[in-house]
């Protein structure tokens, strides 16, 4: 899996770090880049709300779940399954969008920071369950260069080299 560049968004959906790490996609200006955070951001938001139409079981007409029905039948499946939830999964809003030139991987923590991945396309599926643990091993590394830092203020742009190493190291492995 080749990564082209990885974006951390903070709550309110402002770009706070940006890395290329390999050349492969049209290259965008700043500017560009605020506004796909922005737009991300949103889509992400809009996705969360959504709720999946379920059939009534006694009526023959679907209506539309409330949100709280709806992830309590989603987890209920899930476990039904054989899965279990973990206490990090991103259960809601855009997780992923493949495309024919590139695949795009969002992680949102608990306290609403974005990691979004841009990847090749085509991953098979060990590949996409190693982009969680990546996304584990980044906010882990966030929180220890950049959180742990006496001068970063919380939401700011993220300017700290150690992070920038660590990140590289990750991401090219």
């Amino acid at each position: 899996m080749k990564i082209y560049s990885i974006l951390i968004l903070n709550k309110a959906g402002g770009l706070i770090y940006q890395n290329e790490i390999s050349p492969g996609l049209s290259k965008l200006t700043a500017n560009d880049y605020l506004v796909l955070a922005g737009t991300l951001h949103g889509v992400h938001a809009i996705g969360s709300k959504l709720t999946s139409t379920i059939a009534n079981p006694n009526s023959t007409t679907p209506y539309k779940s409330s949100t709280e029905e709806f992830n309590m039948q989603h987890n209920a499946a899930i476990l039904a399954n054989g899965k279990q939830l973990g206490s990090d999964s991103n259960r809601s809003g855009l997780k992923s969008l493949e495309t024919d030139l590139f695949n795009l991987y969002i992680f949102q923590t608990v306290s609403g920071l974005k990691f979004i991945l841009i990847t090749t396309s085509n991953l098979d599926d060990f590949q996409v369950k190693s982009t969680n643990e990546l996304f584990n091993l980044l906010y882990v590394a966030y929180t220890d260069y950049v959180m742990k830092n006496p001068f970063y203020s919380l939401d700011m742009p993220i300017k700290c080299s150690l992070f920038d190493v660590r990140v590289k190291e990750l991401l090219k492995s």
